[in-house]
């Protein structure tokens, strides 16, 4: 598998982790209460910090030849 490859998997992966980030929080706002509404809420955070993380370092890893 060429770098190229792998880095289009990688930002998929980061993609995806996104859109649960948002799917996640859209129903710990609008669609719970109580402490499952902070469990949602915590871990679509943490889908939005790795999705960013990944994101960013495949931008900023540069092109591949």
């Amino acid at each position: 598998m060429s770098l190229s490859m792998l880095k289009m998997y990688i930002s998929f992966a980061g993609i995806l982790s996104l859109f649960i980030a948002i799917g996640l929080i859209y129903i710990s706002r609008y669609k719970s209460k109580g402490l499952f509404s902070i469990i949602t809420g915590i871990f679509a955070y943490l889908f939005m910090i790795f999705g960013g993380i990944v994101i960013m370092y495949i931008v900023f890893s540069g092109p591949t030849t």
